[in-house]
């Protein structure tokens, strides 16, 4: 704020003017009017819009400036002004100036506002001119030439959702479907006894079973590049009510060339403006996704954590990380606290998601209002969940060790392996030999054994676990 502290202004505030008249602004800042009443009328959460929201909010404005000075409806100087600023809000060189309350005009208006004043103000500092008055860079008639909060801020949605799909979460699942095949590979000779409705069942390899999680990631990979791709579409062009009211007709596609420059995502126009401003389905979807990716991540996470649950007195199959110390009374205690800190940022993630689905159901007529809610929660989706996933495949999954001992024990003891039998001696038969182990504290080798039900040879071939496991 350097720059603008050396205004020849006395006192600590300003007086600027909207539509609605005089309001007194702090003397250092670059918003406006607009902005100082939506700092008064949302002093609701202290949540503000993110830098990436920012970012993306300062490459509209500035390849909106370079196609309406193409098109000549902007001078240059003027147009030249507004795009040095546009890149410098881009940049996030004045991120202090955009306090706009998440929970404010259900458009987006505010903080949309709160853009344009920042970037009018910051222009007409480049071109010298004085703080008030709106000149010669106005905010809504030059840097919001052709432009409406209605298709702006949802464009500025859905670029900073796919952007941040394509940058974060997608890259932090690869590493974590890279983590867990690495250990498919890494157990495929370890065998242990699967689980049925928390129950003991038939054996299963650890590598499949880890095989399976990576597969789950991989699914869920494909589930957010489809929500993403609907992402691609953008409501630039519609303006207020999606007819393109006061918009060139050339001006939205020239801006959503440059747009798909800078982000290097395949983006295009709407094909139908009402829909996209009318309703947010897009988010919704996107929204959905990330929360199909929590409950996968969930579930891995969960799986991970009972597997490694012990050493003593739980099931023990895997050792887990100790990152460190598990509690403040009991000494030597390890917790799998990588795994319960994602547990909970998926847990979180689906609470958003119920919050955006929510909002998209509320897009009346020509336009959706819960814009900025939405975007937050989204927003957040991505960021904790991509974090989360990273972290728990650096600080978790890649220091997994398979108890082999553990394995071997269970497997010996496993009453599901009865199952084996049943070809041989029928499944009542198999039912009453795993239900005599059970009461006896026995194996089901040592009751077929004692009986002499079947020759020893045969047992070894029926029991041999991995055959149980599917390999011939």
């Amino acid at each position: 704020m350097d720059a603008i502290r050396k205004n020849d202004r006395m006192g600590e505030s300003r007086i600027e003017q909207d539509t609605m008249g005089p309001v007194k602004v702090p003397a250092d800042v670059y918003w406006g009017a607009q902005t100082q009443r939506a700092i008064e009328n949302f002093p609701i959460s202290g949540w503000r819009f993110s830098p990436e929201f920012i970012k993306v909010m300062g490459w509209i404005k500035a390849a909106a400036a370079e196609v309406n000075m193409e098109l000549g409806l902007l001078d240059r100087r003027r147009g030249r002004a507004i795009c040095n600023s546009s890149r410098e809000v881009a940049a996030l060189r004045w991120n202090d100036q955009f306090p706009v309350d998440i929970f404010e005009s259900g458009s987006g208006t505010s903080i949309h506002m709160n853009v344009n004043e920042v970037i009018a103000n910051r222009a007409n500092k480049i071109l010298s001119a004085a703080h008030g008055p709106p000149h010669p860079v106005h905010p809504n008639d030059h840097v919001n030439l052709g432009q409406s909060s209605n298709d702006v801020v949802p464009t500025c949605i859905h670029i900073v959702a796919a952007e941040a799909l394509e940058k974060r979460l997608i890259p932090a699942l690869l590493r974590l479907r890279r983590s867990l095949y690495g250990k498919a590979r890494q157990f495929g000779n370890v065998l242990t006894i699967g689980r049925t409705h928390l129950q003991d069942a038939a054996p299963v390899s650890l590598g499949k079973v880890f095989a399976g999680y990576a597969c789950m990631v991989d699914q869920a990979l494909k589930r957010l590049r489809s929500s993403q791709s609907f992402l691609m579409e953008l409501a630039l062009g519609g303006t207020a009510v999606g007819t393109g009211i006061n918009a060139h007709p050339r001006f939205a596609a020239a801006v959503i060339r440059r747009l798909r420059r800078l982000s290097g995502l395949p983006l295009r126009e709407a094909k139908n403006h009402f829909a996209a401003q009318g309703a947010q389905d897009a988010v919704v979807q996107a929204g959905t996704a990330v929360k199909s990716v929590a409950i996968t991540l969930l579930k891995i996470a969960d799986d991970i954590r009972w597997l490694g649950s012990g050493p003593r007195g739980g099931i023990g199959v895997l050792s887990l990380p100790a990152v460190q110390p598990g509690s403040s009374i009991m000494p030597g205690k390890i917790n799998p606290v990588i795994a319960e800190s994602l547990i909970q940022v998926c847990a979180q993630v689906i609470g958003h998601e119920a919050a955006i689905a929510y909002a998209g159901a509320l897009g009346h007529f020509e336009l959706q209002t819960m814009l900025p809610m939405m975007a937050y929660n989204l927003f957040q989706s991505i960021d904790i969940l991509s974090s989360a996933a990273a972290n728990f495949a650096h600080r978790c999954v890649s220091g997994v060790r398979a108890d082999r001992r553990r394995c071997r024990e269970l497997l010996e003891r496993n009453l599901a392996a009865a199952t084996a039998l049943v070809p041989r001696v029928g499944y009542d038969n198999a039912a009453a030999i795993a239900q005599e182990a059970q009461r006896r504290g026995k194996t089901i080798r040592e009751v077929v054994l004692e009986k002499n039900l079947l020759p020893a040879d045969e047992l070894e071939r029926l029991l041999d676990p991995w055959k149980m496991a599917g390999r011939r």
